[in-house]
């Protein structure tokens, strides 16, 4: 058995802890903005209607993207809401995504682009009714 052959046995469940480790880093950028945790946060007062929603989007779909539940539906708004926010909040700033902070809102954008397509892999929420 080749190395390639060996390796793809595990692609599935490479694709669950991709799957598990994007959701859960999502949620974190929301949790700091909803709830200044981990540390941070927006600070004191209400959020402004946009970060709110941006909030709830970030803690509510890395959720369901780190259960794998509804992922695909889930997974395609929240790619649209990065290429959204890049071309809102970071793209103005410079062109180049090292210089204008935008390199985490392309990433998850793509990984949610990709899970669009690959599913959630085989550790999901979603595989309950297989």
């Amino acid at each position: 058995m080749t190395l390639s052959e060996r390796l793809n046995q595990y692609q599935p469940y490479a694709l669950t802890v991709l799957r598990i480790i994007i959701g859960l880093l999502f949620m974190e950028h929301g949790m700091q903005k909803l709830f200044g945790f981990p540390a941070g946060g927006h600070g004191d007062g209400p959020l402004p209607t946009l970060m709110l929603v941006q909030g709830i989007l970030e803690a509510f779909g890395g959720l369901a993207i780190f259960l794998g539940l509804f992922t695909r539906p889930v997974a395609f708004i929240l790619a649209g809401n990065m290429a959204v926010a890049y071309f809102m909040a970071h793209q103005p700033k410079d062109f180049f995504p090292v210089n204008n902070g935008g390199d985490a809102a392309i990433l998850f954008c793509f990984v949610f682009l990709f899970l669009i397509f690959s599913g959630p892999g085989p550790l999901a929420v979603d595989n309950r009714s297989k």
